[in-house]
């Protein structure tokens, strides 16, 4: 804030005195007709501080005052789960899955920080959403991470790529936690604007779970963690509330910095702190800090609190109150705690020498007061702040070019004769090449619970009582003694279980760009189908949802379309919204990314033993294709990396043959009819067929029907590859005609080349050298 030390001692008396005095609302982001507003609540103008709390708690990034209108859709049309323990509107969502567990997911945007510096902006987005899980009462057993940036030639991709993975890598590595699966995507539209969208789950006793929530009058109010310090002012309402102009780059200070080796002994701190019983409830400090913790944790509570802004401990003294409370500084939690248990509170967080410091206490008032050097600088209604913000019905309306777009097929592309050729041509692009030049600097394996990572279709955890008290990571060399010699075993009364969970993540902003309502889609169907593949059954859904300026109505109908019809695919599948994020203002001036709407689906899987393997394990197996496919190359990778083409329709989203292709797969799994599976969707059946042989280096043979184009590089939803044991394959034909699963036999696994009959044959290793070179051969 500008001109800060003018108003920052600005009380609520002088301001009730003064009330002609200009307020920079508008330098904070807030319209006119949102601050006057703001008047008419108070009955006065606001002070400086109390501007500062509504101006981030009323940004687009905070209260979804664009978007809520159209997200209630996910209640409304949400199928009843009895697994759903916790839904929409805390921190993240918390699921049943078996055997006294839960476990709780989110995924967040932290887009326009990670363009502006890509390290802290990536690794603070890693940070945040970890908090999230943290705040939920469970441990934080894994990370993934959604990443689109522009084209990989790019020279400006070249700057923010490596700082982005630079940043993921350092902050999960030294949290040890694991990164288990995602995706890398190019596209020219994401130049300016890259997404980081990052998820976390996190395990937890199903009757442990923790609430954002400040109840009982005389409860302590506790901040605890890293000091406060001017890093992130104004980061949520700055950066991910406005459309990013050239000089971007100076909005540097309000990018976070963050310190993972805090972030652990926050972790472990909180989880003896709950075993311990000393929460009533909490918070982390994440998009606008204090001003969120506060006016969230009072509105949920008995409805008032009291605050003494000079007792929050700051890295910089010079920091003024609208500062304090609009600093984003990382690694900081707010805890609401019974007088009584204080000392208790106070000696766990000594113990593992995180920061804490009483600055307030519960009240039945009402009010969220807060005073600075004596003087009440807020009084207002918390729940004004938190939950009463703005509610636009923008306009909407599809865009001028949509009818031409679609319009214009891709049929009229000339078709290749050489198919051996594209199959190679795919294979090394940007985005179907190998990411191994990303995931190997990410640690897939740390605490030994991980059964999949990526490459592989979904990641897989098993869960294990070793969550309790085992696993050292690379943090713990850096912990202090005493955290070492006393870990405490947090989660208590865990039983021995075979169970495991599966996550996957999936988005096409091609397709959503073709047809947003059938983009969300297709995007929630292809993470169904990859978790299902692995043998986990989907359970529930969260998503991050990337758009342009809501202020454009063509966006806005892009982003109604695209919740309209992820709302309705739910309600098909049976699978719930737990929760999510709203990313817009992706967009540099006029231009805006495609509608990206990313989609991670949870998954159970009984006993982690029976998994699928990805691709082709072994020889002498036959390879089957599951659904079937039509000529469909809208949007496709074939018609994106041969001609530039970006028209026509999408691949039709059939969620009840998806569901019964779920209902197989999960099935064969826990038959132990499957050996090996890979689902199909960019690039189609040769990249699968491809992909399979690369997994275990084993070749395959297939014979294909009349137009081996179309069945090779259709895009067509609602299919997999399944490799079969000769001798259980007539049983596996069986199941799928049970449930009307259309089952092609195409060949069998063998060699050391894939052989298409008639049509390509390719040795694995020039396969392997193909997939392998694209992305070293650019960033390395």
């Amino acid at each position: 804030m500008s001109e800060r030390h003018s108003i920052a001692a600005d009380s609520v008396q002088r301001a009730a005195e003064t009330p002609d005095e200009q307020m920079p609302f508008a330098e904070l982001g807030m319209k006119q007709d949102e601050y006057d507003r703001v008047k008419e609540i108070l009955g006065r103008r606001p002070t400086g501080s109390e501007l500062a709390i509504y101006s981030v708690m009323w940004s687009e990034h905070c209260s979804y005052k664009s978007s809520k209108v159209h997200l209630k859709q996910f209640a409304t049309k949400a199928p009843k789960s009895e697994a759903l323990l916790v839904g929409m509107g805390e921190n993240a969502g918390v699921v049943d899955i078996g055997d006294g567990w839960a476990a709780t997911f989110k995924i967040e945007s932290h887009n326009h920080p990670s363009y502006v510096e890509p390290h802290q902006g990536a690794a603070t987005g890693v940070g945040g959403i970890v908090r999230d899980i943290m705040s939920m009462g469970a441990r934080p057993i894994a990370v993934m991470d959604s990443l689109r940036f522009g084209g990989a030639d790019a020279v400006d991709t070249r700057r923010v790529l490596p700082g982005v993975v630079e940043g993921i890598s350092h902050y999960g590595n030294c949290l040890g936690l694991p990164n288990i699966g995602g995706e890398v995507v190019f596209d020219p539209c994401y130049i300016g604007n890259p997404l980081v969208n990052a998820l976390c789950v996190g395990l937890l006793r199903k009757d442990q779970i923790k609430l954002a929530t400040a109840p009982g009058p005389g409860n302590q109010v506790v901040l605890f963690g890293a000091s406060t310090g001017p890093d992130g002012i104004g980061g949520a309402s700055v950066l991910a509330s406005a459309t990013f102009e050239d000089e971007s780059h100076a909005k540097r200070p309000a990018v976070q910095v963050g310190d993972p080796f805090m972030e652990k002994l926050l972790i472990e701190c909180c989880l003896e702190l709950y075993a311990a019983d000393v929460v009533v409830g909490i918070q982390d400090l994440g998009a606008a800090g204090v001003s969120c913790a506060t006016t969230e944790l009072a509105a949920k509570g008995t409805g008032g609190m009291r605050v003494d802004l000079n007792l929050v401990p700051l890295r910089d003294p010079s920091l003024r109150p609208e500062e304090i409370l609009m600093s984003e500084s990382q690694e900081r939690m707010m805890a609401v705690v019974r007088p009584a248990d204080v000392p208790a509170f106070m000696a766990i967080c000594e113990k593992w020498d995180v920061p804490a410091t009483v600055i307030g206490e519960v009240t039945d008032t009402g009010r969220l007061v807060m005073t600075w050097d004596g003087e009440t600088i807020v009084d207002i209604p918390p729940g004004t702040a938190a939950d009463e913000g703005p509610v636009y019905e923008r306009p909407f309306h599809e865009p001028a070019g949509q009818a031409a777009l679609n319009i214009d097929s891709p049929d009229r592309l000339d078709r290749p004769t050489d198919l051996r050729a594209t199959l190679l041509q795919l294979l090394g692009s940007p985005n179907l090449a190998s990411k191994e030049w990303v995931t190997s600097q990410y640690d897939r394996y740390v605490r030994s619970n991980t059964v999949l990572a990526q490459p592989a279709d979904a990641g897989m955890l098993r869960i294990s009582e070793r969550w309790s008290s085992g696993g050292e990571s690379e943090a713990r060399a850096n912990e202090p003694r005493s955290g070492r010699d006393h870990e405490h075993e947090a989660i208590d009364g865990a039983e021995p279980t075979t169970r495991g969970i599966a996550l996957a993540t999936d988005g096409n902003g091609r397709y959503a760009r073709l047809d947003p309502y059938a983009g969300a889609q297709l995007a929630l169907a292809e993470a169904y189908r990859n978790v299902a593949v692995t043998g986990a059954k989907p359970l529930a859904v969260t998503n991050c949802l990337n758009f342009g300026s809501p202020e454009d109505p063509e966006v806005m109908w892009q982003f109604a379309e695209a919740v309209r019809g992820l709302a309705d695919a739910c309600k098909i599948l049976g699978v719930p919204v737990t929760g999510g994020n709203v990313s817009f203002y992706n967009q540099t001036g006029t231009t805006a990314i495609h509608p990206t709407p990313v989609v991670g689906v949870l998954g159970v899987i009984d006993d982690v033993a029976k998994r699928v393997r990805t691709g082709f394990v072994a020889e002498g197996l036959r390879v089957a294709l599951l659904g079937e496919t039509l000529e469909e190359f809208g949007g496709s990778e074939w018609a994106h990396v041969a001609h530039g083409h970006l028209g026509g329709l999408p691949p039709v989203a059939d969620l009840e043959a998806e569901q019964a292709l779920a209902t197989v797969l999960v099935e064969a799994a826990r038959r132990g009819l499957l050996e090996g599976s890979h689902d199909l969707s960019d690039g189609g059946l040769a990249i699968a067929l491809a992909e399979s042989c690369l997994a275990r280096g084993v070749g395959a043979t297939v014979t294909l029907g009349e137009d081996p184009f179309v069945e090779l590089f259709s895009e067509s939803a609602g299919r997999a590859l399944v490799a079969v044991a000769p001798e259980r394959f007539e049983e596996f034909a069986a199941l799928c005609g049970d449930h009307e699963v259309p089952c092609h036999g195409l060949g069998v696994t063998g060699g050391t080349s894939l052989v298409v009959e008639g049509v390509l044959e390719v040795p694995v290793s020039e396969l392997r050298d193909r997939h392998s070179a694209a992305l070293p051969a650019l960033f390395g």
